[in-house]
């Protein structure tokens, strides 16, 4: 024992042969068997030997960087994963390198998408060479961060001289971080700018938009607007001057400001033939009983107009409860929709994502147990979906009505077909992306490329 070197609870790990010039692994000697991220794996053959292709993200932080990996194939074993879900994954066996030290390793292929880390260094690999220590760190090996940029520098695209600014709250959001990493690796420059913290000059001959203590914004190319409920009004000022200043919005103010307005927004797609749930719209407290029969009766939905991510919708099981509901909504002069519930839908929901026209990445969503929305922000859990071509129809045309560029579209399947629930204009990337394995912030920087005829 006393012979072991001691290693730490994080450290760096090289793969020569697959290509992987460094890739940061959380040490758990409760884990028996290796694993690392992998994405895109097909098994074939490679004379009588059965071998894998597999694209991995070895660094944490740039998902936008895959480097094709190819392994003979060992092994099929069940996993459970933290969840308690068993599953099949593909073995394979390749050299590491901790150190000055080379070893063979079995790696079991796997989804660490949402995990911390993109290697899992269980003990079967330290048994007999280290002991671990908990408490430490990189004690058999570290890399600065300019040795990683410099490992990884062939994988980074030139820059390009495309300037995006990205318009949103809190540049820790997954989302925001993605996007920064997505336009980063395709050789753009890209700037978190605060919404609130952007104010305008408005004015004929010289308009302008500032930023924190008079930094005046200029030669942006493109614009993505992240813009929160909360500053939609703000936002979308912001968003007209950027355009009056010739910088391309990718969702423009007035996109914005109509999914945002559910009641207009549900007239739109009414007027052009998209089929929503039977909505109803009443400002007098007097026509209550009329609006739930209209709707066909309880249980039914009330929706706040302003509602988000599942907020302010309320599930009235019956008639009773629903008048009380909506004459307590109007008591206070809050605006609500009342809509028809389709009990057929079993608490499952469909996002699609819309990029340019086009549907990028479909996942279904479904509600909780005892719980009737199915997003994500609400405990639903999301899983990979095949749609349909009505379903991605419906996705684009709602998309289109709102002249909307990047939307996250809502659909339920019901006994009369799919049905339209609504469209949001600054769709979250972490569930879609971490259900479907798409690099969708990638797909978003590209479609900015295509609309400004950038080529790099």
């Amino acid at each position: 024992m006393e012979n072991l070197r001691i290693i730490g609870s994080e450290e760096w790990c090289v793969f020569k042969e697959l290509g992987i010039p460094g890739i940061k692994a959380r040490v758990d000697s409760g884990a028996k068997t290796s694993s690392i991220q992998a994405a895109n794996i097909k098994v074939f053959n490679k004379g009588t030997q059965e071998w894998v292709k597999f694209e991995v993200n070895p660094l944490q932080e740039n998902r936008s960087i895959a480097i094709a990996c190819e392994a003979r194939l060992v092994d099929r074993r069940m996993v459970k994963s933290s969840s308690g879900i068993a599953e099949e994954r593909l073995v394979v066996k390749t050299p590491v390198t901790l150190g000055d030290e080379t070893f063979d390793i079995e790696l079991t292929l796997a989804n660490r998408d949402t995990m911390e880390f993109k290697m899992l260094l269980g003990r079967e690999a330290i048994n007999e060479r280290y002991m671990v220590n908990p408490a430490v760190n990189y004690q058999i090996q570290d890399f600065s961060e300019e040795e990683i940029n410099k490992k990884y520098k062939p994988y980074f695209k030139a820059k390009t001289g495309l300037k995006i600014a990205l318009l949103a709250s809190n540049p820790n959001l997954y989302s925001n971080k993605r996007l920064m990493e997505a336009a980063k690796a395709r050789g753009h420059e890209i700037v978190f700018l605060n919404v609130e913290l952007a104010y305008m000059k408005l004015d004929a001959h010289s308009p302008e938009i500032r930023y924190r203590g008079g930094n005046i914004l200029k030669e942006f190319d493109a614009v993505i607007p992240r813009i929160k409920p909360a500053v939609t009004f703000y936002g979308c000022a912001l968003i007209r001057q950027f355009n009056n200043l010739g910088v391309y919005c990718q969702n423009s103010a007035e996109s914005i400001t109509q999914s945002r307005d559910k009641l207009f927004a549900s007239q739109l797609f009414a007027k052009n033939d998209i089929h929503i749930p039977i909505t109803g719209f009443a400002k007098s407290p007097m026509d209550t009983k009329d609006l739930i029969k209209m709707v066909n009766g309880a249980p039914l939905i009330i929706k706040l107009l302003e509602s988000t991510q599942g907020k302010g919708v309320v599930l009235a099981e019956t008639n009773k409860a629903a008048e009380s509901v909506i004459n307590a909504f109007k008591s206070v002069n809050t605006n609500i929709l009342v809509q028809e519930f389709i009990k057929e839908a079993n608490g499952q929901d469909i996002r699609c994502f819309v990029v340019n026209g086009k549907v990028v990445a479909s996942m279904q969503r479904q509600a909780e147990k005892g719980e009737f929305r199915a997003n994500i922000h609400q405990g639903g859990k999301a899983s990979i979906i095949k749609i349909t071509s009505d379903e991605k129809k419906l996705a684009i045309k709602a998309a289109k009505v709102l002249n909307l560029a990047v939307a996250g579209v809502d659909i339920i399947r019901s006994n009369k077909g799919p049905l339209l629930l609504e469209v949001n204009s600054s769709p979250g990337l972490e569930g879609i992306e971490n259900a479907t394995g798409k690099d969708i912030a990638n797909e978003m920087i590209v479609a900015i490329e295509k609309k400004l005829k950038f080529k790099a």
